[in-house]
């Protein structure tokens, strides 16, 4: 079969033959080869649960493809609630007509990128519909960990870390759409964020990743959850230089750009030193930095931003939608 049929979704044999010799095969886990209605996994202690959806267009794109995204983006999601993810559901709904080698690359992209956070995928779905109906492949996944921290008391003067360059999931999908003329070299920074754990343990209070709404969405989200005042130093983040290129051609704030591979986080003052030191250390933070603290100019429940012409601005959270479909 070269390419996905409606009967596939069946229920019947074919679909039987169809998801091992494709998706169990490729996924390869004794979990999957039980082909149970359910995983039996032995857990103890405080969990925390996830799930998520994915769309995006292209399927494929520059440092990824959304099994990667999908995988990552739900790692990520307990990792920045301070857990350790352990195993994923993965359901596919597939439109008819899809192409199986293509498929088969998009779950050898799961495979590695759980295998690479010892995560296993054990158990989902697969569900096929009518061309037309869907826009070749959807994603949905849920994840499981075990909570190893309570997030701490956010006080005035703790700083404002981010663990990498902002944005660049955006402007990889947006080059890859050719919806504009241009063309670079531009990754996705799509990748799981468990080597981040050790933070918890060094005093981090608070971590979320920089997904849709990018970074000014999520300090407001911060700033409000918290009823803080939130200052942010526009000089110190870390934006690469695709990223402010094309910003400035299409006058985007780069603010509002996600990123798939980044966090942001708060940390106590004296901490600092060592939580940057460790970023530095691993592929995930090599362009970490103290970008604003706690505290500063702002009122409870605001986030003001110093410019790097020294001025001041509010920063809000993202009403619509900046660019559709990028997760």
């Amino acid at each position: 079969m070269d390419r996905v049929s409606l009967s596939v979704g069946s229920g019947g044999k074919l679909m039987r033959d169809f998801v091992k010799e494709v998706i169990v095969e490729t996924l390869g886990n004794p979990y999957l080869e039980q082909f149970g209605d359910s995983a039996h996994v032995n857990l103890s202690g405080d969990l925390c649960f996830t799930t998520d959806s994915f769309v995006v267009r292209p399927i494929f794109f520059p440092g990824g493809d959304i099994g990667k995204l999908a995988v990552s983006g739900t790692i990520n999601d307990l990792v920045v609630a301070g857990a350790r993810p352990l195993f994923l559901s993965l359901s596919l709904i597939i439109e008819e007509g899809f192409f199986v080698h293509d498929l088969k690359n998009i779950l050898s992209s799961v495979r590695a990128t759980s295998s690479s956070a010892d995560v296993l995928v054990v158990t989902g779905d697969t569900k096929v519909v009518p061309k037309g109906d869907a826009d070749q492949l959807y994603i949905n996944t849920a994840g499981i960990g075990q909570k190893l921290v309570e997030p701490g008391n956010i006080r005035e003067g703790d700083v404002l870390i981010v663990t990498d360059c902002v944005g660049d999931h955006s402007v990889a999908i947006m080059v890859a759409r050719g919806e504009f003329d241009f063309w670079g070299d531009v990754q996705s920074d799509c990748r799981p964020l468990h080597s981040l754990l050790p933070l918890w343990d060094m005093g981090v209070k608070w971590m979320r990743d920089i997904t849709r709404g990018g970074l000014a969405t999520v300090l407001c989200e911060l700033a409000e959850e918290k009823h803080i005042p939130v200052e942010v130093w526009e000089r110190d983040v870390p934006f690469s230089p695709a990223v402010n290129a094309l910003a400035e051609i299409l006058g985007i704030d780069s603010f509002y750009l996600a990123s798939e591979g980044s966090a942001v986080l708060v940390a106590p003052q004296d901490k600092t030193d060592e939580i940057i030191a460790f970023l530095h250390g691993i592929p995930e933070g090599r362009h970490a930095s103290v970008i604003g603290r706690i505290g500063g100019k702002g009122k409870p429940g605001e986030v003001v931003l110093e410019t790097a012409s020294g001025g001041l601005r509010y920063l809000e959270p993202l009403t619509g939608e900046l660019l559709p479909r990028i997760c």
